[in-house]
């Protein structure tokens, strides 16, 4: 059995520094200057450190390749691969360096280079709708006189895996995405290796005995991969602890210099390029046959999957995905569409292996407590509650990611729990660990450190409740809303008051609404049929109307009624020159009525308690908690003749539906703080105001 403790991910931890690399990568970036704006600079520079990482990899091996396909150019790419001794290969005679050489044929010598590359090489570097479309910033370096110095630059850059393994390289590429990330779009959050390391190490503290089976297969998605960071991290992390485990890296990215990056090092470390795709996972899942054993990612927030916001054919797919229900990814409902964060969470839930997958997902606040009991939200936490799905919720430092400083969680989702875990959900607070950088990167003041990253994972791990850590049962956070209302007494009379409030409560609307009168007779638009006869219908009532009114104005009494019973026929009488219509004269009595527990109780033709609708509240009970205790407890000593209705009706085609789920996280671990004593906020003001009268007398001295 192997010590769940002892997994630490400190095996990389040794300071890495890429700085000389990336100094030199942006010194090249300035020559671009003038024919590039330096938001355009990742054009030229994301491609150039691939190809010059490619060409570094296959270094040792190019004569051996250049030569067999000189010998035999239809030799299969596999049997090249062979060769090469990666997933790619290039049968150029050019490099870099040699292309320098002949400076009049640069820009055609530099394309019969990239033509030289494997066909899935040449996808990431060439193709416009999901590569980088280089030969574009080809030809405008070479018009602008710029191509030489670059490639000039980029021939005396050692990226050779050898020297610089995937780790520091990952390090280079995500410094370069960081610096182009400082005007992303909101929501599209770099994550730093830190937080990877973070979400890795939970992920792995528990339900992985099996990793360490010798050749084991092992598979890993991130649905949202940019440069591949979440991956590299747990094959890093995995190979180190079981050397012989087959590790295979599944991702989709919809950002192409993101997705050409994470390409770029799949292939370096011998990862099948069909696995990483340039895909929206909201219009497709590529890997619809494939359990993952892990799911690792950091989904966009507040990004919109429906609506004018959302990318074009996204709202289509996720409608027809949600028709499938539970055969589809979205069974337990949509989520608001303006935030795609919950469709990410199910397409995961759905994607992990249905006996031992586990998940590590960043959230920001939103799908904690976001939507009302019926809304999409909602149901899908009830959902992952009620299937026991959640093991817990970390919550993060703020300041962490380099273009945002909100609130994120780590959610870690499981489909075995142990046996500790079952029906329980974890709350951690791990908002206080952490360090300071000792130089703020962007909006990232805050790191995870070696020592933090440890800490969080124990309190995970030992599943025991302290200050920084809640354990409760997953009905905690399901609840019922109930309708409360009391007994319908109301009094009846004609007052100046009443006459206003049965005006104000719209029981004339039918027959005369002045407001809608004038919004048709000063329409800028032609009206239509339905709008015509409507404005004729209320100039026709408008006599009867006014007559109502000056019956009621001219019978204006103080003389007050406590039963519908007892006002209704005076109420005839002085409306019988103006209407004798029996559902508008019960329609004007209901507005000229008030709440009055004085009043008599007013019953049904069976005697039972008619209840008032205009009392009614509404009230969140826990779902295992019982409405008589509930209502003993909160509601009755306040108002003693209140009653809860439950009104779900799951049988229509609409369904009512009135239990929901919110995790209101903060809340569990609030403390209460003394407010200050006015005695000190006194004398506190009275320093100031000395202080202040001081100062202002210095000034006219």
């Amino acid at each position: 059995m192997v010590d769940k403790q002892a997994i630490d991910a400190m095996w990389d931890d040794s300071p890495i520094d890429v700085s000389t690399e990336v100094n030199f990568i942006w010194s090249i970036a300035n020559k671009l200057r003038g024919p590039y704006q330096s938001d355009k600079y990742k054009d030229v520079i994301i491609p150039m450190t691939i190809i010059r990482r490619f060409e570094c990899a296959l270094a040792h091996t190019k004569k051996a390749v250049v030569d067999k396909f000189n010998a035999d150019p239809t030799y299969p790419a596999k049997a090249m691969y062979r060769i090469s001794g990666f997933q790619f290969y290039n049968t150029s005679g050019y490099d870099l360096a040699e292309l320098v050489n002949d400076a009049d044929h640069i820009a055609a010598n530099f394309k019969s280079y990239i033509q030289g590359f494997s066909a899935n090489v040449q996808e990431i570097l060439l193709s416009a709708e999901k590569g980088l479309d280089f030969y574009k910033q080809i030809d405008k370096m070479d018009k602008n006189n710029r191509l030489l110095s670059v490639v000039k630059a980029f021939s005396e850059l050692d990226l050779d895996p050898r020297t610089i393994d995937n780790v520091k390289m990952g390090y280079i590429f995500e410094e370069l995405i960081r610096k182009f990330s400082e005007n992303a779009e909101a929501g599209d959050h770099y994550t730093g290796r830190d937080i990877i390391k973070t979400m890795v190490n939970i992920l792995l503290a528990e339900g992985c005995d099996d990793i360490f089976d010798d050749g084991k297969v092992i598979t890993i998605l991130d649905q949202a991969c940019g440069t591949g960071g979440m991956l590299s991290t747990g094959y890093n992390f995995i190979k180190r602890y079981n050397p012989s485990a087959d590790v295979r890296l599944f991702g989709q990215e919809i950002n192409p210099e993101s997705y050409a990056m994470c390409l770029a090092e799949m292939l370096i470390k011998g990862q099948n390029s069909e696995n990483i795709c340039y895909q929206d996972t909201m219009i497709d899942d590529r890997f619809k046959d494939t359990e993952m054993r892990f799911v690792l990612e950091n989904p966009p927030f507040g990004t919109a999957w429906g609506g004018k916001d959302a990318a074009e054919g996204v709202e289509n797919a996720v409608n027809e995905e949600y028709k499938k229900g539970f055969d589809g990814r979205w069974g337990a409902g949509l989520p608001g569409s303006g935030d795609m964060q919950m469709l990410f969470l199910q397409s995961a839930i759905d994607k992990m292996d249905k006996h031992n997958g586990r998940a590590s997902i960043i959230q920001n606040g939103s799908p904690l407590f976001s939507g009302g009991t019926a809304s999409g939200e909602s149901q899908i936490r009830r959902w992952l509650l009620q299937s026991d799905l959640i093991e817990a919720i970390i919550a993060l430092p703020t300041d962490l990611f380099y273009n945002t400083g909100i609130a994120t969680y780590i959610w870690v989702l499981s489909k075995n729990k142990r046996a500790e875990r079952k029906g329980k959900i974890q709350l951690i607070d791990a908002s206080g660990i952490y360090h300071k950088l000792r130089k703020a990167l962007g909006n990232k003041r805050n790191e995870i450190s070696p020592e933090d990253r440890s800490a969080i994972t124990r309190l995970y791990a030992d599943f025991k409740e302290n200050e920084l850590c809640k354990i409760y049962d997953n009905e905690e956070f399901i609840y019922r809303e109930y309708a409360v209302m009391q007994p319908l007494q109301r009094s009846y009379a004609i007052t100046e008051e009443r006459i206003q409030q049965m005006l104000s409560k719209s029981a004339l609307s039918s027959l005369y609404d002045e407001g809608k009168v004038s919004e048709l007779e000063n329409s800028e638009e032609e009206l239509s049929g339905k709008n015509v006869k409507k404005l004729e219908d209320y100039q026709n009532n408008k006599p009867i109307f006014d007559g109502i009114i000056a019956a009621l104005e001219a019978d204006v009494s103080e003389k007050v009624y406590l039963s519908p019973a007892a006002f209704l026929p005076v109420l005839t009488k002085v409306l019988s020159s103006a209407t004798a219509d029996k559902k508008l004269i019960e329609k004007i009595a209901d507005g000229l009525s008030v709440m009055d527990k004085n009043a008599e109780i007013q019953r049904d033709k069976k005697g039972e308690i008619i209840y008032d609708k205009e009392s009614k509240d509404t009230e969140i009970v826990k779902y295992g908690e019982d409405i008589d205790t509930y209502m003993a407890r909160e509601v009755l000593p306040h108002i003693p003749d209140a009653k809860a209705f439950f009104e779900e009706d799951l049988s229509k085609k609409k369904p009512v539906i009135k239990t929901g789920a919110e995790i209101p996280f903060t809340r569990y671990f609030y403390k209460y703080q003394q407010p200050t004593p006015s005695e000190e906020l006194e004398e506190r003001f009275v320093t100031l105001e000395k202080l202040v009268n001081e100062r202002v007398t210095k000034l006219f001295d």
